[in-house]
């Protein structure tokens, strides 16, 4: 799968940054706010997983799971791909918000790239890609 042909059957595709984890996951990460939003809120699915790191900007990440449920390294994963992609990047271990794409949420009037998350997991990673 490219980004000429996303998950999902969506037409639409963002701008993203494409990664295949070793156990066959794909992860896309976007590459401007506008990206982000799309990525977020049209191309994921509600059991996709979601991606931030917390409390400084960063691609939004999303962890396409097509029916499986991953593995908490699978996830961890995910979350060092959303380090790595952030102003994190050169930290050590860093918190990375995870949750379920149907708890993501676009506030009313709020500019590209911002979202309201529900139901948040924090996994503490090191930035790196896979």
């Amino acid at each position: 799968m490219t980004p000429d042909s996303p998950p999902h059957g969506i037409d639409h595709s963002p701008d993203v940054f494409e990664y295949m984890l070793p156990d066959g996951y794909l992860v896309w990460a976007g590459k401007t706010a506008a990206d982000n939003d799309r990525l977020s809120l049209k191309v994921a699915s509600g059991n996709d997983w979601w991606f931030h790191v917390r409390g400084m900007s960063g691609s939004h990440v999303v962890l396409f799971v097509d029916g499986r449920e991953p593995s908490r390294p699978t996830l961890e994963s995910a979350a060092a791909i959303a380090a790595w992609h952030s102003k994190a990047r050169d930290g050590g271990r860093v918190p990375v918000s995870a949750t379920r794409a149907r708890y993501i949420t676009k506030p009313r009037g709020a500019k590209p790239g911002t979202v309201a998350i529900r139901k948040e997991r924090v996994l503490k990673v090191r930035p790196e890609l896979p």
